[in-house]
């Protein structure tokens, strides 16, 4: 189902269509998960990729880890980190795209 606060905005704007006989539109239902929940995805991601690397990190350091695995977790954890960098990047250049938006 539509959010409530979207199905109002889309019935208003039906309403004024309608007034001045226009077609109006319909809401749609969202099935994708939100933006926060894509953001919080990435940070649990991010947070478990780097717990990964640092316990490979510590067998390494105690001398129980095989290198191969050791070099796998680090380049994992670049890739990531460069992710998370390349996300919040795009975050905050939309945010200031909005900003210079005139009201």
């Amino acid at each position: 189902m539509a959010d409530p606060i979207i199905s109002n905005a889309v019935n208003a704007y039906n309403a004024a269509n309608k007034a001045l006989g226009s077609s109006g539109i319909e809401a749609r239902d969202n099935a994708g998960p939100s933006f926060s929940e894509l953001l919080q995805n990435i940070k649990n991601d991010a947070i478990q990729t780097g717990k990964g690397d640092e316990k490979q990190t510590m067998l390494a350091a105690a001398g129980q880890a095989n290198v191969t695995e050791v070099v796998t977790a680090v380049s994992a954890a670049e890739v990531t980190l460069q992710a998370v960098t390349a996300v919040r990047d795009r975050v905050i250049a939309a945010y200031q795209e909005i900003m210079r938006m005139p009201i």
